[in-house]
């Protein structure tokens, strides 16, 4: 009786495992919506039209891109996360969604643990920079004004909370000095008030800073990278500057929800991964000031896992609290 149990089993989950082979085969059968966490416009919703307007022709399929806003990513990421789990909607999840929220806030309306990983999609280097006009040359000069006048020195974030925000802890704790954070609603106006002045200093990222700094407006002290930028190759690393252990990206990947097909998985996978790494889309991306982070599944959680535990340490010690 158990051995036939037992055969019974064994051949529901053969059976089982079929269907969602085939599934994955016959997928997709209408257009994919891909929901994006952000308004439209701004830099993570252009790197999802770029990558979406190539996926589409490989998957032979519409995908449809879905500004959702609000709340730091939980907005759109309660969408994903909600969403049936036949492959019809995936979305944009960063490192906001995946790594600081759950340290942010009390309650999250989703589990970052309990997304379908699907892969990476790009990262966003951090630099530090002031405007042209700036008294501060090099790391040492702010680590030097920070130190005489601990908490005067102004730092610009896109909001409390955001990459340019956390990576500000971080240079705080890593280097021991107290400077103002003055968070802004979004990464544009804190930038033009760092050109004008109203402000020392931001973490920006490479897309959001690039046109100016190459317009010459914006002086880059140092990148938050292991390696100094290409598009950059002048400006040296933080551990250049004498700030060791020091990287910070903004980051991007794709998830759906719990749950979906072993066969949808793959094949979304590997034709994410084929799209990223073909000249003309990475070569959009690297223009913008974006690096592509093409990764598999398993590797793209490990990483997100990772960075949700190495941040959450950085935002207990800050005391980080969001509502």
């Amino acid at each position: 009786m158990h051995a036939i149990l037992r055969r019974a089993a064994m051949m529901a989950a053969l059976g089982a495992a079929a269907v969602t082979s085939a599934y994955g085969q016959n997928w997709p059968t209408q257009p994919i919506r891909w929901i994006v966490p952000y308004p439209a416009g701004g830099g993570s919703d252009v790197v999802a039209r770029t990558v979406a307007s190539s996926l589409e022709k490989s998957l032979g399929q519409t995908i449809v891109v879905e500004n959702r806003p609000g709340a730091g990513t939980i907005i759109g990421a309660t969408a994903i996360a909600q969403a049936a789990p036949n492959g019809d909607m995936v979305g944009t999840a960063d490192s906001g969604t995946l790594a600081y929220n759950p340290s942010l806030y009390a309650k999250l309306s989703y589990d970052p643990a309990k997304f379908t990983y699907i892969g990476g999609l790009a990262k966003l280097p951090l630099l530090l920079a002031v405007n042209a006009n700036s008294p501060y040359k090099t790391v040492a000069d702010v680590l030097a004004a920070a130190r005489a006048t601990p908490g005067k020195l102004t730092v610009a974030s896109a909001g409390s909370g955001s990459p340019h925000h956390l990576a500000l802890e971080l240079f705080k704790q890593r280097a021991g000095v107290d400077m103002l954070h003055v968070p802004y609603k979004g990464a544009a106006p804190a930038i033009q008030d760092l050109l004008g002045g109203q402000v020392d200093m931001m973490f920006i990222d490479l897309a959001a800073g690039l046109p100016n700094v190459k317009a010459g407006k914006l002086r880059v002290l140092a990148a938050a990278t292991p390696q100094r930028l290409a598009l950059l190759p002048d400006v040296p690393t933080m551990a250049e500057q004498g700030v060791t252990d020091f990287t910070a990206y903004a980051w991007q990947g794709v998830v759906g929800p719990a749950g979906l097909p072993d066969g949808v998985v793959k094949k979304l996978s590997a034709d994410l991964q084929k799209t990223l790494a073909q000249p003309e889309v990475a070569g959009k991306l690297q223009d913008m000031g974006v690096i592509p982070m093409p990764m598999p599944p398993a590797e793209f959680k490990a990483y997100a896992e990772q960075e949700r535990a190495m941040w959450a340490g950085v935002i207990k010690k800050a005391n980080i609290k969001l509502e």
